[in-house]
């Protein structure tokens, strides 16, 4: 079940402070160079540095670019 929308819209990436993007169980954080995702367990939003899991450009471009880029059509 996706978070409320209310609250994905206050939260930020504890690391940077950038936007995040709910994608399934996960929170990718939308700044570029952190390249981070956050879990969503049992509906609870993980937000812990520690707990982050690191990406590849590749798959923040799959995700994060391509619903940037559908916002901005």
């Amino acid at each position: 079940m996706p978070l409320d929308k209310e609250l994905l819209d206050i939260l930020v990436c504890p690391k940077t402070h950038a936007k995040l993007v709910e994608v399934g169980d996960w929170l990718y954080s939308t700044d570029r160079e952190a390249l981070l995702k956050y879990p969503i367990r049992e509906g609870i939003p993980v937000l812990l540095i520690e707990e982050a899991e690191s990406i590849s450009a590749q798959e923040f471009e799959k995700v994060v670019g391509a619903r940037q880029a559908a916002k901005a059509d």
